[in-house]
């Protein structure tokens, strides 16, 4: 079904800011963005946060003017893509054929597989709204999943005045993301708060009022939230070829499955990093949805336009922030994996600045506090990248 159409799958930031550089780069014919959701693109880290305590405002992205022509299909999962015929189908039994596919689909909150009642996660605005429904004071929570979200969640509700309990595999909270050092100093902060921390188990059962945990406790619980990361939103793409053993494999360019028809952004995007190593990777920060998107964008504009030249290499630099009682964690650069993770100045249990350090090379830093740091701390970051691409 040969047509002269971009289809972007996933209304999220990725697939606006990739729909937006279609355009941008000299793309001239139709572009349908298609969403799981009602909505249009939103901006996700609030729910976990500030959301949870009042309905925020409107969230949505503001329309750039090189996507205000794109045709948006909202609330129509695709259920699959055929990659020979360049087409996708839509749940209401609709196919679209398209000359470039941009996928953008995202991920989904991964579930524990036990029964019993009901579960939140946070994930949506939906899910936002019912957990700040339940929330108010001396609502006893369970939040299983000691990562970002889970440490948000907590937070949010301590200040709410909710009885929080987190339950944890780790042996320290963000274990995974930022190491030990950090992990336990997080830890301090949100006990100190009052919140009761339950790690090296997970739950086993729920019940009506209460989740048991592997190690026999109890917790008592009027609402749990399972905060246990995500997994990539690519049942859609299953039987089309492309590697989906964790997210969509792309080149550098983000090219997905060698085909220069096929493009992949945000957080199913796994590229290669010259910044790092050849490994691809996936990286779940808010910046890279605009950074895969762009470039994604690009270059299948670049493709279907006939465009020639090199691009240079695509080699972005995440940071993200968290923000938890009033202090806001910032992290730039790429904060694992790491062989040497070193306080480069101040104390854990006030304001720090973490390096995270690879094969000598320093990759990341993470600032509790310091915000009057940030700059210079992100510039040393930047100058070693600068020096690793040379």
């Amino acid at each position: 079904m040969a047509t002269d159409r971009v289809v972007v799958v996933g209304a999220s930031m990725a697939g606006l800011r990739a729909a937006e550089a279609v355009r941008k780069a000299g793309y001239a014919g139709e572009v349908v963005v298609i969403g799981d959701e009602p909505h249009m693109p939103y901006n996700r880290p609030p729910l976990s946060k500030t959301a949870l305590g009042t309905a925020p405002d409107d969230l949505s992205f503001r329309i750039p003017r090189h996507a205000r022509d794109a045709t948006w299909r909202l609330g129509e999962p695709v259920t699959a893509a055929d990659l020979s015929a360049r087409t996708v189908t839509l749940s209401g039994g609709d196919t679209l054929g398209w000359s470039g596919l941009v996928i953008a689909s995202g991920l989904r909150p991964r579930r524990l597989p036990l029964p019993g009642p009901d579960r939140c996660v946070i994930r949506t605005l939906e899910d936002a709204a019912r957990v700040r429904a339940a929330l108010r004071p001396g609502t006893r929570l369970v939040v299983v999943g000691a990562g970002f979200v889970g440490c948000e969640v907590a937070a949010a509700a301590r200040t709410l005045g909710a009885r929080v309990d987190v339950v944890a595999p780790e042996r320290v909270p963000v274990e995974r993301p930022l190491g030990p050092l950090l992990g336990a100093a997080l830890q301090r902060r949100h006990e100190a708060h009052g919140v009761r921390f339950h790690l090296g188990t997970v739950p086993v059962e729920y019940r009506e009022a209460s989740v048991v945990l592997g190690d026999g406790t109890e917790l008592p619980a009027d609402l749990v939230v399972e905060a246990v990361g995500c997994t990539p939103a690519t049942e859609w793409l299953a039987g089309t070829g492309l590697d989906l053993t964790d997210g969509v494999l792309c080149d550098n360019a983000l090219r997905a499955g060698g085909r220069p028809d096929v493009v992949a952004c945000g957080d199913l995007a796994r590229f290669p990093n010259p910044l790092f190593d050849a490994v691809p990777r996936r990286v779940e920060h808010w910046t890279m949805a605009t950074d895969t998107g762009k470039r994604a964008g690009t270059t299948l504009a670049r493709h279907l336009t006939g465009a020639v030249g090199d691009e240079p290499p695509f080699a972005p630099l995440p940071s993200f922030w968290s923000d938890q009682y009033g202090f806001r964690l910032q992290s730039y650069g790429a904060v694992g994996p790491a062989d040497d993770v070193r306080v480069l100045e101040g104390d854990p249990d006030g304001e720090v600045a973490v390096g995270y350090h690879r094969t000598g090379r320093l990759t990341g830093v993470v600032l509790l506090g310091l915000g009057a740091r940030y700059a210079h701390y992100r510039s040393l970051v930047t100058s070693a990248a600068d020096l690793a691409l040379r």
